[in-house]
């Protein structure tokens, strides 16, 4: 009873506190670059690679949507374990997704 309340509590406790030491730490490293003359456009993100992650990701999501379609088509059809057949297929075609979105940015960079 007292660990199903602890641990999702501590979990997001560890969250929330390496979330807030990442942003307490880049907020003290920028005002040093600053105070010591740094022009404050580095600090802007470039459009680019926003995007570039973006497309990523959202091959990456599909990617995994479609090693889920594909992992029960196998355990259902094979009798490979539903385990391996779903966790081979996710990985196998989030990365077929990762690679599909290196091979879009480096064309568009070219």
């Amino acid at each position: 009873m007292l660990a199903g309340i602890l641990i999702p509590l501590s979990f997001f406790a560890l969250v929330f506190g390496l979330m807030y030491m990442y942003w307490t730490t880049r907020h003290k490293e920028r005002l040093t670059m600053l105070e010591k003359g740094a022009d404050p456009s580095l600090f802007r993100a470039k459009m680019p690679n926003t995007m570039f992650f973006t497309l990523k990701l959202g091959l990456l999501f599909i990617g995994v949507a479609l090693g889920v379609l594909f992992g029960s088509i196998l355990e259902a059809n094979t009798n490979l374990d539903e385990g391996a057949a779903y966790v081979s297929m996710i990985f196998l075609f989030g990365g077929i997704g990762l690679v599909v979105g290196y091979i879009f940015q480096s064309k568009k960079t070219e």
